[in-house]
């Protein structure tokens, strides 16, 4: 076979150039018929080796009778029942190319996303054990958002996947972007969606307020935000190599000043960066509401006597002042809000720890101060003797009222008796 260099010269030669067959083959060494075979060739010479069996060949009528019966056993198990004696490589080379003929194909249209339309939602969890204070160290959730169209990333780590939590992380993503598209996608995350692929109340009151649509993925359909799950391993791959947080906030710290860059990157579907992409993407979006909607962790309860509240299991010291009346408790992202009758009285940061307590000294000097003014007006009180005595009733007074004569039964019975 000659070499591609001589078959495009032999047609040069020829054909541009008018040489006979005959000086071709004396010119480059090469028989009148190799010369003849490359002028009627339209493409080049390329060598191809001549097929040889495979040791797949021999089962292959046994892995199909199963696979016709069991369409997706694993190549594993096959191997077992047909007691393949080789390497696992040829077999499973070999299933995967039958498969599909018994198990079907399940073709994956590209969708197309217009400006301004859809934004894909997940939660991301880093492998890496966060510190969250008192010497506690935990994987926390991080909530990603990637815009369909721009490609463009938003990201923040929360405190936990409890829908109030979930939906002020949305809500500050929201506020950096300055816009919210016509729809939110979800999984099926319990805090967003019921079991049913229904929004939750919460999650629908929220996604109200910004006049977009929750669309919740059908089920076992992970490919249905699949741009942000390829997000989530970008991130996992390129912004967690290598670092170290000292906590939450330096996390979030971190991976803002990563993303800034990230979204500078040339996406090749795109043929452009995301940050450019993302004028046209927030020019189709919604305006954000005038009024925030409801986000946080919400609770009423009655102050007990400790004058402590709890919220996603730590403790919260509320003014003692309030005892036994009914306090509102607003959690956000970074701190815990007690209001009484619309006044606030008590105020701290969010601790991201577990089984903690968070003690304001105002609070322990207040409650100090009320126990001994309390204890001062106990001894203070007159004794019970000093009262107005109570007026003793004779039992006659009772008979009287209740329209009985216990004396005059007492003596008929008598008579009866006698």
């Amino acid at each position: 076979m000659i070499a591609v260099e001589q078959w495009a010269e032999i047609r040069r030669l020829h054909n541009s150039e008018g040489v006979p067959i005959k000086e071709i083959s004396r010119r480059l060494g090469i028989a009148r018929n190799t010369v003849r075979s490359a002028l009627a060739s339209s493409e080049p010479p390329k060598y191809k080796r001549a097929p040889k069996g495979s040791l797949a060949d021999a089962f292959e009528p046994d892995i199909r009778k199963l696979l016709a019966e069991y369409p997706t056993m694993p190549a594993t198990v096959i191997a077992e029942r047909i007691e393949w004696p080789h390497s696992m490589t040829v077999l499973k080379d070999r299933v995967r190319a039958i498969r599909p003929e018994y198990r079907g194909v399940d073709p994956a249209d590209r969708i197309e996303h217009k400006p301004g339309d859809t934004t894909q939602c997940d939660l991301w969890f880093p492998k890496t054990p966060i510190p969250l204070g008192a010497g506690q160290s935990a994987q926390m959730p991080v909530l990603v958002m990637t815009l369909a169209f721009s490609r463009y990333i938003s990201a923040t780590m929360i405190p936990s996947r409890m829908a109030g939590d979930i939906l002020a992380g949305m809500w500050l993503l929201l506020g950096q972007l300055g816009a919210v598209s016509h729809r939110l996608w979800w999984d099926r995350e319990s805090a967003i969606a019921t079991s049913a692929g229904k929004p939750t109340v919460d999650a629908a009151a929220f996604a109200g307020t910004l006049s977009s649509k929750l669309v919740i993925a059908p089920p076992r359909d992970p490919e249905f935000k699949g741009m942000v799950e390829r997000h989530n391993g970008y991130l996992g791959q390129s912004f967690m190599a290598g670092r170290t947080f000292a906590g939450p906030a330096d996390f979030n710290d971190q991976l803002t000043e990563w993303l800034a860059t990230a979204n500078t990157r040339t996406v090749r579907v795109l043929g452009s960066r995301p940050v450019d992409a993302l004028v046209e993407d927030r020019a189709r979006m919604l305006a954000l509401p005038p009024v925030a909607p409801t986000t946080g962790l919400r609770t009423t309860v009655r102050l007990a006597r400790d004058y402590y509240v709890r919220i996603d299991s730590v403790d919260y010291s509320v003014d003692p002042r309030v005892i036994g009346r009914l306090v509102e408790v607003v959690a956000s992202l970074h701190t815990v809000t007690v209001t009484c009758a619309g006044a606030v009285v008590a105020e701290h940061r969010r601790s991201w720890s577990r089984r903690g307590t968070v003690t304001s000294p105002e609070h322990v000097d207040l409650a100090k101060q009320l126990r001994v003014d309390y204890w001062q007006r106990v001894r203070e009180q007159p004794p019970m003797s000093s009262f107005t005595d109570p007026v003793v009733r004779s039992l006659r007074d009772y008979d009287d009222l209740y329209d009985v004569d216990f004396a005059g039964n007492a003596a008929v019975d008598s008579e009866v008796s006698a």
